[in-house]
């Protein structure tokens, strides 16, 4: 098999920023709708007709998340120009001119959420479309990873299945988004059971969404169970079965303690932040592994090293 051409190393380390830059970027989010700072600048695209406002009280959160989101965005275009002068691989290059436009539309969306006050709708097609271009970046970032160049390792689970955790993965994050911008999450005050019960009564579209997202949680977990035992069997992809599960495990806890404390912002932030995090690493998971049945290494399994730390090229 012949190595593919492999990405300049200081174009590999750029896309690793933008995609943590992204991650941090839906924290920030998080803390706007957490915080119920989403009306505390009433304009768009300005803040109170100024570039920058007196960050106090929910400014600080919806002018904030304004001042990253714009950041982002600059580093995306320069990712994008980057990859099309040194990127050899022309999929990851049409991918960073993708995550241009994702964020361009990101921005309206944001922009409409405030024009419009806050619109159940907007809101939630402007979260989902953040996890959309948040797995853009993250892909770019697999795809010029010097793992990528020379694979080793044999494929541990059908890429089918793969694929699937990243959809119910993704359909678990709408469901909460949902159930955020509906206010609902609080509409069973009660963990690990509702009500007291292991199924409440749904005497309101609040209560129906908050429990399917409790339903949602049971299932993720399941299916990141099946996969990561089939990778650490295997051994194949270790790092990315173990850091699925501990992701997992840490948004579940995230979940309780967010009932528990009342939705505190915080807490209730990296919940959202963990869930993102979790949807990257089963797109890791599954982009990795269609990788390897499309590339199939002479090289004993490995795991898979995504996240090991760049060396001299």
């Amino acid at each position: 098999m012949n190595p593919i051409e492999p990405t300049p190393v200081w174009l590999r380390r750029f896309t690793k920023l933008v995609a943590a830059s992204t991650l941090f970027l839906i924290f920030a989010g998080a803390m706007v709708t957490s915080t119920g700072s989403g009306l505390a600048v009433p304009d768009w695209p300005l803040s109170y007709g100024m570039l920058m406002p007196p960050m106090i009280g929910g400014i600080f959160y919806e002018h904030g998340h304004r001042m990253i989101a714009a950041t982002v965005g600059l580093l995306t275009v320069i990712q994008a120009l980057w990859l099309w002068r040194r990127e050899p691989k022309r999929r990851v290059r049409i991918l960073g001119w993708c995550a241009v436009g994702a964020v361009i539309v990101q921005g309206l969306l944001g922009g409409l959420t405030v024009i419009f006050l806050l619109p159940p709708a907007i809101s939630v097609a402007h979260a989902g479309l953040a996890e959309i271009f948040f797995c853009i970046n993250v892909s770019i970032a697999v795809m010029t990873s010097k793992w990528w160049s020379t694979p080793s390792g044999a494929p541990a689970t059908s890429p089918v299945i793969a694929a699937a955790l990243v959809v119910i993965v993704y359909a678990q994050i709408i469901i909460g988004a949902v159930m955020r911008h509906l206010q609902a999450g609080l509409a069973i005050p009660d963990f690990p059971l509702s009500f007291g019960k292991i199924v409440p009564s749904f005497t309101s579209v609040a209560i129906a969404v908050n429990y399917a997202h409790r339903i949602g949680a049971v299932i993720v977990a399941i299916a990141v169970i099946t996969v990561a035992s089939r990778l650490l069997a295997a051994r194949v992809l270790r790092t990315n079965a173990v850091l699925l599960l501990a992701v997992v495990i840490a948004q579940i806890c995230l979940g309780a303690l967010t009932v528990w404390s009342g939705k505190q912002p915080f807490i209730t932030s990296l919940h959202v932040m963990t869930g993102a995090a979790t949807l990257a690493l089963s797109l890791m998971t599954a982009l990795a592994g269609r990788h390897l049945v499309a590339q199939p290494s002479v090289a004993p399994p490995t795991s898979a090293a995504l996240f090991a730390s760049e060396v001299r090229a």
